[in-house]
């Protein structure tokens, strides 16, 4: 596994000298962002984003739509409710649904969420829909989505990779009605079939055949945003069939939504106070969510911090200890860096497990953490699903990101408790975490 040499640029991850004391705002949910993009753009009516997060993932999702001929104006608001505190606090989007239409080039990125969600919605389209992205979004897998669509009526030419580049020859609109999918890779495949599910003729019925499910909360999250824009959803927790999602067809709402600060970009942060023995706020921290950032309060407790949701969001402070843990992690597998971090920091062992998934993500993430730790004379073996991590002293030396934003944030927060760490390429922090360096310095007091 080559690490990335485009940018060869090294960024000295700060020490900390104390433990930290400090605010910070962390900027809104990708996730949300993303789902309610896609939402507001299949309405019937416009709608408005508040504090949207402005990331590369979000504005390759803005640019999509809007190739495909969606308006999404974008207007920077004085009112109370938006003004201030994270980038985008102060901006609101309004998404204007002009009808869909091509012919269109889509760039994905490396962006999981565009190069999934988006397929459906072109489906939709009046007019071709061509998909293409970074190179390393040609090895991601596609083949749920595709094949779904597929036998939901859609016309796709993949040249048979079930992956990036592919055309979608959309029709103006797709039968829709049941189709089965092994989402045992990516829990979005399930989302996207979902989200665009009120526009199909027929709905759809989405019945998950694998023998595991990655990222439920995801999930969840899609369905709470269906309903909260009109769409009926029936799912297991409501009584349905085991593994089985069904949408009625409808129009969907146009919603004024304010998007909630990203609680796993919240992570390093968190982790900089049990790291350092200290104490971070973070502003805003929802208190019912279905974001897997969540379980961060859970989890960094059981490794040596506490925590106490307040009006005024959540105060995480370290205890000076760090404790090993052994964790499934195959609902909120994007906290897997993160945690493997401060478990590289700890008094005893770390099993991470649940997350095979990881190595068709943004890189091979177990491969990744695994190598980069080691050669900071870290001892961690791969598994099956995840990860074992036995504490050893770690030294200096460059951590390779491979164009993964968890990759850079996880190396960061070694760099506290570690002197000379130098994380290559910090700007891939960019994909969902804008101004990470920046935030990361003022935490610190720099």
């Amino acid at each position: 596994m080559a690490p990335n040499t485009a940018h060869p640029a090294l960024w000295p991850a700060p020490h900390a000298s104390g433990a930290v004391d400090a605010t910070v705002h962390v900027p809104g949910s990708k996730s949300v962002t993303n789902r309610a993009l896609v939402l507001a753009a299949l309405a019937s009516e416009p709608g408005w984003l508040r504090r949207p997060l402005r990331s590369r993932d979000t504005l390759l999702m803005v640019g999509a739509l809007r190739a495909m001929g969606v308006e999404i104006e974008e207007t920077v608001s004085s009112s109370s409710s938006v003004a201030g505190g994270p980038d985008g606090a102060g901006e609101a989007w309004r998404v204007l649904p002009t009808g869909l239409r091509g012919p269109a080039t889509v760039d994905v990125g490396n962006a999981g969420t565009v190069m999934r969600f988006l397929p459906p919605v072109a489906a939709l389209a009046d007019g071709p829909i061509r998909f293409d992205g970074d190179p390393r979004s040609y090895e991601r897998p596609l083949h749920g989505v595709i094949d779904a669509l597929r036998a939901l009526g859609a016309r796709i030419d993949d040249d048979g990779r079930g992956a990036l580049p592919l055309t979608v020859h959309g029709s103006g609109a797709l039968e829709g009605g049941p189709v089965s999918i092994d989402a045992s890779s990516s829990s979005q495949f399930v989302s996207a079939l979902l989200l665009s599910g009120p526009r199909f003729n027929q709905g759809v019925e989405v019945r998950h055949t694998g023998s595991t499910l990655p990222s439920m909360p995801h999930i969840r999250m899609t369905v709470d945003m269906l309903r909260a824009v009109g769409a009926q959803v029936d799912t297991p927790e409501s009584g349905g069939e085991p593994n089985v999602w069904r949408v009625t067809p409808g129009a969907l709402l146009g919603r004024d939504l304010t998007i909630e600060p990203d609680l796993s970009n919240a992570q390093p942060f968190l982790a900089a106070a049990l790291v350092t023995g200290g104490k971070v706020l973070i502003p805003d921290w929802p208190a019912r969510t279905t974001q897997p950032g969540d379980r961060l309060r859970e989890i960094f407790t059981e490794m040596g911090g506490s925590c106490e949701l307040t009006e005024y969001g959540l105060e995480f402070t370290g205890s000076g200890a760090i404790h090993g843990i052994d964790v499934e992690l195959g609902d909120v597998g994007e906290l897997t860096p993160g945690i493997a971090a401060v478990a590289a920091l700890a008094d005893s062992p770390s099993t991470l497990r649940g997350v095979a998934h990881l190595r068709l993500h943004e890189t091979d993430r177990l491969a990744a953490l695994t190598k980069e730790i080691n050669e900071l004379g870290g001892d961690v073996t791969e598994t099956a699903d995840g990860l074992h991590i036995r504490p050893r002293k770690l030294h200096g030396g460059i951590f390779h990101t491979y164009e993964d934003h968890r990759m850079a944030t996880a190396g960061a927060i070694i760099g506290l408790a570690v002197e000379g760490v130098q994380i290559e390429n910090v700007a891939t922090t960019a994909k969902t975490l804008p101004d990470f360096p920046e935030l990361w310095a003022g935490m610190l007091g720099n």
